[in-house]
């Protein structure tokens, strides 16, 4: 037989990638540990789970199962289109709003292209933008945050996207309306700018009126150039079963459709998505939920003395010196956070806000390690 390295035989941008490492499942820590009943507090998961309604939907949904989705969403589409005053034709439909992102690398960037995106922004753009060929162009963070200036000074005739994240992951850091603004005057039309709203619930929470946060959907109207992608999977609490949409100009819809796999979405995911779309209430809950944790949190960080990050999502990041140290010593007491100095913050930890009782323990273990 012959040796064959078929790394070698992969594209030049996959070869040098490394793998998305998402945060550690609770099932691997037990398993590793021999720890029962751990909490995670890694993946910006709505603590609270689905909601009723979406879980009536999943139950209806099981008999159809030996039949594919509706490859084209239309009742979800429908859905999303009357309550955000879209058209259907604008919208497209992702396996998680990940699926968005490479959708957009895949039809827009060619080897040698250019996509910008910030320090500290979601790892998922550079994944994507090396996959195709492209040459990512990283900014750097001001205060933690976009520096929108830096960004559009950084846009050249080889320019195809830039992604922004309003709310960022992991910092939590935020933008106005009024940056926004001057920022999206200054991009030539040809440079589709993508916009992630996926914590967008969280930062438009009335507890948060006065923080300025804006989203942009309204906006594609006028910017023809303009991408706006959410999600399913945290707010609403379907982060396992992946659904995740686009709002963007009709034609840049059509190009993406061309890219997305057959039925990207299953029928669980779907009417699910759509149910919960319609419950209210359970996102007003799971976002008091949120607003209580974030409060308990930072105001212990507060009196311990311990930076962080202000954030208008459903997570933090703290300051805790050797991130790496304490976070293995809270793996060892059953609480699982997320490290991010793979983003370029190796003294910090990012923390998702969990219910009462979790955000107590992880409080609880956090300060007996810092105080040993």
């Amino acid at each position: 037989m012959v040796d064959i390295s078929f790394k070698s035989l992969a594209v030049a941008g996959v070869r040098s990638l490394q793998a998305y490492q998402p945060g550690k499942p609770l099932e691997e820590l037990e398993r590793e540990y021999g720890i029962r009943h751990a909490v995670k507090l890694a993946s910006n998961e709505n603590p609270l789970g689905p909601g009723k309604k979406a879980l009536a939907a999943i139950e209806q949904q099981l008999a159809t199962l030996s039949r594919y989705p509706d490859g084209n969403g239309f009742s979800l589409k429908k859905a999303l289109s009357k309550k955000y005053g879209v058209n259907m034709d604008q919208l497209t439909l992702g396996n998680g709003s990940n699926d968005i992102l490479e959708f957009l690398a895949r039809a827009f960037v060619a080897s040698g292209d250019e996509v910008i995106f910030s320090e500290h922004a979601f790892a998922v753009y550079p994944l994507v933008t090396q996959a195709v060929g492209g040459q990512a162009v990283v900014v750097a963070a001001k205060n933690y945050a976009y520096d929108l200036e830096a960004i559009a000074a950084a846009v050249s005739d080889k320019t195809r996207l830039i992604f922004i994240a309003n709310p960022n992951n992991p910092t939590g850091t935020w933008l106005t309306e009024k940056a926004l603004r001057d920022f999206l005057k200054k991009i030539p039309a040809q440079v589709l700018v993508v916009l992630d709203e996926a914590y967008y619930e969280y930062a438009i929470d009335p507890a948060l009126k006065a923080c300025g946060y804006t989203s942009v959907m309204g906006w594609v109207a006028e910017y023809s150039n303009l991408v706006v992608t959410r999600t399913f999977s945290k707010a609403y609490g379907l982060a396992g079963l992946r659904v995740g949409y686009s709002v963007s100009n009709a034609e840049v819809a059509d190009v993406l459709n061309r890219v997305r796999q057959p039925f990207n979405n299953n029928s669980l995911a779907l009417a699910a998505a759509e149910a919960a779309l319609e419950d209210e209430a359970h996102l007003q809950h799971s976002l008091k939920v949120n607003a209580e944790g974030m409060q308990l949190l930072t105001q212990a960080f507060e009196q311990w003395g311990l930076d962080y990050i202000p954030s208008v999502g459903n997570f933090i990041c703290v300051k805790v010196g050797d991130a790496g140290q304490i976070y293995e010593a809270l793996l060892r007491a059953g609480m699982i956070v997320r490290p991010v100095a793979n983003y370029g913050l190796p003294e910090y930890l990012r923390i998702s806000i969990g219910r009462a009782d979790e955000n107590a323990r992880l409080l609880d273990a956090l300060k007996k390690i810092l105080n040993a």
